[in-house]
């Protein structure tokens, strides 16, 4: 990593709680627009005691600035992640010194947890991104804006730096930040397209699964429109989540009656008899191995040049194979 550690020096142009006016200060002045120093990061250097005004170390982030104070900030190089760096082959769809955008094929988880604590998207990208990552809170680590379930494929925006991670993050929360997924599912909506609204919460009776409770859940609205009919056996449909809930698409199909096919936790249809337009399709629908979602498209701000970025990616050769027998035998 490198050992440079940078003294930031800056005015407070402002008087009130300490930690705010020197964030503000720090946002406001174009030499240090770009430092990356949240406020909840300052905070921490503060406690820490690397943050002097007027010579004098300041501990406490509520203390008051009179304003015109030069203050002085002693930025530590970022701690190495725990997690160890391991060479696995990325999809790099785009890249540039603040972010990534990955496709992240299906089988691969995105955080080291127990259980699955290498081989991660987090394990791969330390690896590819090296001494480019400025730090996320202090630590040497990707900055991961939202997930993906391990067997979903597709697209994810991944922060280099705090101040990409802190105004992604912000559109994510401000749903400014667009996802568009491909689903094949069981059934035939109706009506073709539409909207799920359903709070999202744990389930009742299992706590893997989360369902659409009545109370207690957390606002959710998926909207669907579909693309592909497959002789009402099943279709291919485009979701864009309006909310960012655990497993949301996966739990509103199921939950409107047309489940994803493949998924291990939201069911499938009953196991129906082969016709001689079906043979061998339905048994491929039953043993496709994960859930057949693909995250295909995401649109954000670019945090530094304020542009409308935009990606796709295709569908995995897994997901496309199914859905050329389908419309092999069915169309």
């Amino acid at each position: 990593m490198n050992d440079f550690r940078p003294i930031i020096t800056i005015t407070l142009r402002a008087k009130g709680r300490f930690d705010k006016v020197l964030a503000a200060a720090l946002g406001q002045d174009p030499l240090t627009c770009d430092s990356g120093l949240s406020r909840a990061r300052l905070q921490q250097l503060i406690k820490e005691g690397r943050v002097s005004c007027d010579g004098n170390v300041i501990l406490d982030p509520n203390h008051a600035a009179a304003g015109g104070e030069v203050c002085c900030i002693d930025v530590p190089p970022a701690i190495p992640a725990q997690p160890q760096a391991q060479d696995i082959p990325l999809d790099i769809v785009f890249e540039d010194d603040d972010l990534l955008v990955v496709n992240k094929p299906p089988g691969l988880v995105v955080h080291p947890a127990a259980g699955n604590w290498n081989g991660t998207l987090v394990n791969a990208l330390l690896a590819h991104c090296g001494d480019s990552l400025s730090g996320i809170g202090g630590v040497a680590r990707p900055g991961i804006v939202h997930r993906l379930d391990k067997d979903t494929s597709g697209l994810m925006v991944v922060a280099k730096n705090d101040r990409a991670h802190q105004l992604l993050t912000a559109q994510f929360a401000d749903r400014s930040l667009s996802r568009v997924y491909q689903a094949l599912v069981w059934g035939v909506p109706h009506p073709l397209e539409g909207e799920i609204h359903g709070a999202i919460g744990r389930h009742p009776r299992s706590r893997q699964k989360n369902a659409v409770v009545e109370h207690g859940g957390k606002e959710a609205l998926t909207h669907y429109k579909t693309i592909t009919v497959f002789d009402r056996l099943a279709c291919l449909v485009e979701c864009k989540l309006a909310t960012g809930r655990t497993h949301q698409i996966r739990v509103h199909m199921a939950h409107v009656g047309y489940p994803v096919v493949g998924d291990p936790l939201y069911g499938s249809r009953k196991r129906l008899a082969p016709t001689a337009a079906t043979d061998g399709v339905i048994v491929s629908l039953h043993n496709f191995p994960r859930q057949a979602l693909h995250a295909g498209e995401i649109k954000f701000i670019h945090p530094r040049t304020g542009k409308m970025a935009r990606f796709k990616a295709p569908l995995p050769k897994d997901m496309a194979d199914l859905l050329k027998l389908l419309k092999k035998k069915l169309s």
